[in-house]
């Protein structure tokens, strides 16, 4: 994917906040400080077009991003472990749930996991509630880069195992290294191919 422009269009807490429905949107979950920030910038070849931190918690919105004239990106916020008040913890919920069961243009939801955690009920949660929406889910796997090649292999096999998919499902990444980059761009670009080929 050749990227021309990739800009930020605004943030939403409901319905009411969210774009014109026009383009297709790729959404981004995964627990807070997995590199959900890092693979967007990395995938868009930009360095600061999602803010990234070290401080768990910090998307709090669903943040729209226009990718090419053609696709949108949405950010949303991470769950668990997220230093931030649970007031708004529990806010998330409903907000994010609102936004992947109601979304017209909502293509796919790319779940991202850190290799060096085993994939928990959260994540197994998420994947079933996308199926039960009938919505595509690509899990991918980040910081593949601070295990050595034979941990990676075990953790990739293990993962796979508790999510009960696949592995060839599950993508590899790194985003010191850009491993597995082309990969995620090839299952997004096909999951909304039909809509860019239009625009």
């Amino acid at each position: 994917m050749i990227i021309k422009s990739a800009e930020f269009v605004t943030s939403a807490v409901r319905q009411s906040h969210y774009p014109p429905v026009h383009l297709p949107e790729i959404a981004f979950a995964g627990r807070s400080n997995v590199g959900k920030s890092s693979l967007i910038n990395t995938l868009v070849n930009r360095k600061n077009l999602v803010k990234t931190s070290s401080t768990p918690g910090r998307t709090q919105l669903i943040n729209f991003f226009n990718i090419n004239q053609s696709l949108m990106f949405v950010d949303l916020p991470g769950f668990g472990y997220a230093r931030v008040p649970k007031k708004i913890q529990k806010e998330w919920g409903p907000m994010i749930e609102t936004y992947l069961s109601t979304r017209s243009t909502l293509r796919g939801v790319v779940l991202i996991m850190d290799l060096r955690r085993t994939p928990g009920r959260q994540e197994s949660e998420t994947i079933n509630w996308l199926h039960h929406y009938g919505i595509p889910c690509l899990p991918v796997m980040t910081k593949t880069d601070k295990l050595k090649k034979s941990k990676q292999v075990l953790q990739h096999k293990q993962a796979a195992e508790v999510l009960q998919i696949d592995p060839e499902h599950l993508l590899l990444f790194s985003a010191k290294s850009r491993q597995g980059k082309e990969q995620v761009w090839d299952e997004i670009s096909r999951l909304v191919q039909d809509e860019t080929t239009e625009h």
